[in-house]
């Protein structure tokens, strides 16, 4: 080894590692835990969120609307099909509405407010009109278009409040008046107990509740102080209390929260009892597709109110656990809208839809794990019904047009280029194709020689 001028033999030095590949090659766990980050922060985030898990929903509660009505569909003499295929029908104009809603502006949005507020009033006034309104399972809630097929206005009251709710709040603050208290009830909180007084005309409570969340969610986004949400929480309360203690069958079901075996009398909880057991015959993988024992007849609406305990027994934990986490992932995707935003009337719809998505789904899944009494609300885009399918469709369209309209959402998209159909020498922002580039360079053919 050859020496230095000193005589002394070169010292070797290592070289050296820059620090930040030493703590990624020591923490990958942090360095997975960064990568997760930053893509769960990207500006398309909540957009491919929203799409993704409410389509998701959608297909998997078509798939156990099958499941779980054919059985139903075969003792009322009926194609063991029927209500799939007229699921899939509404699914199909449900996606027609998704589509539209996503690419209309906001503009027209707040304009198409009114109109659909008036007309969700107009038809839960006709309901109550002898001869047009028609009662199930004891609501006097539906109107029939001829056939088997019926619509229930009062699910469309809930997209209308969220519409008017939001246009009028964003027109208040627009203004600086949601600073007076009476700027902020009204005409929202009369307006919304019109509503609320129609449905329960019908005696829906469960659809009622559902427009009281989405009350409480919008008055909340507007920043509603804590005396005047607790004033509004304690006359809805007090009224709640006053129409359960004067309905018996509201009360057997309130008595069946927790219940375990059948009963007798009024409570027997026959419903709420075969949806636990259901869900705990389908163990953590469940019995398999189409093979539940409690759709038999043993439980009522197995295919509308209860077909989360179906799909326990059916697909077991996993199952159940997957359409909790797609629920989770859509509230979250349209919290993230609400809060990122600027313009009022986004932030105030935005909020609306999540919480009346979130609260629908919450009190469906506590029902049928025997945590909240049954309250006859159907789980959104999941169970069978195209009156309840249609204007959540058309809410998740809203919910899309919105997360596509933020900056950074709006930034990203224009960045994207056509991989196909593009024309020869169409550049654009980032300039030509590598492959017109390339032949540009090519270099000129040189003559032969010949004459």
């Amino acid at each position: 080894m050859p020496g230095s001028r000193t005589g002394r033999p070169p010292v070797q030095r290592a070289a050296r590692r820059p620090a930040a590949s030493r703590t990624t090659r020591e923490n990958p766990l942090r360095r997975l835990y960064t990568r997760a980050h930053r893509a769960w922060d990207r500006p398309l985030t909540a957009y491919y969120l929203i799409l993704g898990g409410s389509l998701l929903i959608i297909v998997l509660g078509l798939v156990m609307v099958y499941s779980a009505s054919q059985i139903t569909a075969l003792q009322m003499s009926l194609p063991g099909s029927f209500f799939f295929r007229k699921q899939f029908l509404a699914a199909c104009i449900g996606g027609v509405l998704l589509l539209v809603a996503s690419r209309m502006p906001v503009k027209l949005h707040r304009a198409l407010a009114y109109p659909i507020l008036a007309g969700a009033v107009f038809m839960m006034v006709l309901v109550q009109v002898p001869g047009i309104g028609m009662s199930v399972n004891g609501n006097q809630n539906w109107i029939s278009l001829g056939g088997s097929f019926q619509i229930q206005p009062s699910e469309f009251g809930k997209l209308a409040l969220v519409l008017w709710g939001a246009d009028l709040m964003a027109r208040k603050q627009e203004k600086r008046l949601l600073t007076q208290w009476k700027h902020m009830l009204v005409p929202l909180v009369p307006v919304s107990f019109l509503l609320l007084g129609l449905i329960m005309l019908g005696g829906d409570m469960g659809t009622a509740i559902i427009l009281t969340a989405i009350l409480f969610g919008v008055l909340w986004l507007a920043g509603a102080p804590t005396r005047l949400f607790a004033g509004v929480l304690s006359i809805a309360g007090l009224l709640g209390v006053i129409l359960i203690k004067t309905s018996p069958n509201r009360m057997a079901r309130l008595a069946c929260i927790g219940a375990t075996e059948p009963r007798t009398g009024v409570a027997d909880c026959w419903q709420a009892v075969h949806g636990i057991y259901a869900l705990a015959s389908g163990g953590l993988f469940g019995s398999g597709l189409g093979a539940s024992v409690e759709k038999w007849g043993q439980l009522p609406e197995a295919h509308t109110d209860f077909i989360f305990a179906v799909t326990g027994e059916e697909l077991g934990l996993a199952g159940t656990l997957s359409v909790l986490a797609l629920f989770a992932a859509l509230g979250y995707a349209g919290i993230r809208v609400a809060g990122r935003t600027e313009d009022p009337f986004v932030r105030y719809a935005a909020g609306g839809v999540t919480t009346w998505i979130t609260a629908q789904a919450v009190i469906n899944i506590g029902a049928v794990l025997g945590l909240l009494p049954i309250a006859g609300v159907p789980l959104p885009l999941f169970s069978y019904g195209g009156s309840a399918l249609l204007p959540t469709m058309f809410a998740i369209g809203l919910l899309i047009a919105f997360a596509r309209d933020e900056p950074a959402a709006r930034a990203a998209l224009a960045m994207r280029q056509p991989r196909f159909g593009r024309k020869r020498g169409a550049g654009g922002p980032r300039g030509p194709r590598r492959w017109n580039t390339m032949r540009r360079r090519a270099p000129v053919a040189r003559p032969s020689g010949e004459r």
